[in-house]
């Protein structure tokens, strides 16, 4: 009599490749995170750049066209502590620099870095750079620019005109 040895189960084969597939599958997602990640905080800070040029732009309006200086225009964004343990309750966490330049020349400004945001009076954007350098020129009197570092693009600058 012919009896069949039959075995019921995976190969080891099939088992390797099975996590193999899922190693990579893995891998591809530990690869993507960290992109969506500084994607996600690259757009606070432009969300924090716009709230800041509309908390200029009510300051000036309300207190007759006078452009704040740092101090008022942290009281206007609701800032507390002080350093780098300073928080905004209309910025996000990404922020915990706001500094008023009044007094800026037209060319690059360089002292933009991760975190900071900085306000020029009198200045219109000109371009952006890498390591968060961005370049401005001269604009009227009423004119303002709100300047950051953004994570992607080899940490290129930001610029918003007002």
């Amino acid at each position: 009599m012919n009896t069949k040895l039959v075995t019921k189960g995976f190969t080891i084969i099939e088992v390797v490749l099975v996590l193999a597939i899922a190693g990579l599958i893995f891998l591809m997602v530990f690869i993507a995170l960290p992109a969506l990640q500084s994607g996600q905080r690259d757009t606070a800070r432009k969300s924090d750049v716009s709230n800041v040029a509309s908390a200029v732009t009510s300051y000036t309006n309300n207190n007759r066209g006078k452009f704040p200086d740092t101090a008022a225009l942290n009281t206007q964004l609701g800032a507390s502590g002080s350093g780098t343990d300073t928080t905004y309750t209309s910025l996000s966490t990404n922020t915990t620099d706001v500094t008023v330049n009044t007094t800026a020349t037209a060319g690059t400004v360089a002292g933009v870095s991760d975190a900071k945001i900085i306000v020029l009076k009198g200045m219109k954007c000109d371009s952006v750079a890498a390591e968060g350098k961005v370049i401005v020129a001269a604009g009227t009197t009423r004119q303002f620019v709100v300047v950051t570092q953004l994570e992607g693009g080899n940490k290129t600058g930001y610029c918003l005109d007002s």
